[in-house]
């Protein structure tokens, strides 16, 4: 069974679980793109970042980049409305090229502080991730489009998706990036790497 990893790009600790993804579960998972904050009106509350628990959440994530040895920079502003950046990122899996834009995206991102809400910095991005940028804001335009990130975020739901990020293995769901290798075990990976994990 691969496993599939749901993510918003918006989220750092979905950033920090796609860069981990694939030493830990043995395998490159299939990535999902949803609207987490579609996810967060569906469960009925919102996410840490507004509320008092925002300073200790960054702190956590601080902790778990270091020890992970990744980049880490807030973008100012952060959390971004994810809406544009995530219909790229369904416009990016219809291209054949949601894992290259992905993690360009999110490197960019978390990993040196941009803004990428805007059009201009998606089209930018795509064409890092070999994707036609060009036809990229026309596209986000598109009904179909909004429509499909729609229905993706509403089948993660019936799978019980409650978050990001959420590895799904055939029938288990597993919330949070501390959860990587709890899902690896699952999937049958027999050797997850020695990176410990906490929260989620």
């Amino acid at each position: 069974m691969r496993p599939e990893l749901y993510f918003d790009i918006a989220s750092p600790y979905a950033y920090l679980a796609l860069e981990r993804a694939p030493d830990v579960l043995g395998v490159a998972p299939e990535l999902r793109p949803i609207l987490v904050g579609a996810i967060f009106g569906l469960r009925g509350h919102g996410s840490w970042a507004l509320t008092d628990a925002r300073a200790d959440g960054m702190a956590e994530i601080e902790r778990r980049a270091a020890t992970y040895g990744l980049p880490l920079r807030w973008p100012e502003g952060w959390p971004i409305n994810s809406l544009a950046t995530m219909r790229a990122a369904v416009w990016a899996q219809q291209h054949g090229g949601v894992a290259a834009f992905t993690r360009a995206a999110m490197r960019r991102h978390f990993g040196a502080g941009e803004d990428i809400a805007a059009p201009e910095a998606l089209a930018e991005i795509a064409r890092e991730a070999g994707l036609p940028g060009d036809e990229l804001p026309d596209a986000l335009q598109d009904p179909a489009l909004k429509e499909r990130l729609k229905q993706l975020t509403a089948e993660a739901w019936e799978r019980g998706v409650r978050g990001v990020p959420t590895v799904v293995v055939g029938d288990d769901v597993f919330f949070g990036d501390d959860r990587l290798e709890e899902a690896a075990r699952r999937a049958g990976c027999d050797r997850p790497p020695p990176r410990p994990g906490t929260g989620g």
